[in-house]
């Protein structure tokens, strides 16, 4: 897919760590580490949002990007969402990268890979991977969808290793 024309020219780095923020309040909320933040083509965040599983009752579908791009979908026109950047403290799952295609979002920019993180977490019930990069998804759809990632890639999975480590000392 090429990258659509009117996506503007972002600080991802800096939007990416806003993204890192909203994961660890997520994991001291007791969720786990994964967040993300909305931008739109001015450069301002217009949402955030964190892994929902705590929150909506034990919802293993309600992960921070599929649950931004519900609300972002009833929130904003579709004009509007085509020029945002979802900027995602890990790559979307296929679960989520449908949601963000489906909702209209434009560009993705994630900190780290899904294979990365199936790394840390192996074949841990509480989070099961896919081996089906979001790139794959959007690239089977109508419209493109601008991916760029894996980008801080170290710094994303110091979140995801902390969060094991506590998890897996705990349960001891």
């Amino acid at each position: 897919m090429t990258e659509p024309t009117c996506l503007p020219d972002l600080d991802h780095e800096h939007f990416l760590r806003q993204s890192f923020a909203v994961a660890e309040r997520a994991r001291q909320g007791g969720d786990h580490p994964f967040g993300c933040v909305l931008v739109d083509a001015q450069g301002n965040v217009v949402m955030e949002q964190g892994n929902g599983y705590t929150a909506e009752g034990g919802d293993m579908t309600a992960h921070a990007e599929r649950l931004l791009a519900t609300r972002a979908s009833k929130t904003y026109a579709p004009d509007m969402l085509a020029s945002c950047t979802m900027y995602t403290s890990a790559e979307p799952c296929a679960m989520c990268a449908g949601a963000v295609y489906w909702s209209g979002i434009g560009r993705v920019v994630y900190g780290q890979s899904e294979a990365s993180l199936k790394e840390i977490t192996g074949n841990h019930p509480e989070n099961p991977t896919l081996d089906l990069p979001c790139r794959m998804v959007f690239a089977a759809g109508q419209r493109p969808v601008a991916v760029i990632g894996p980008l801080l890639e170290d710094e994303a999975a110091e979140l995801q290793r902390t969060f094991w480590r506590e998890k897996n000392t705990s349960a001891v």
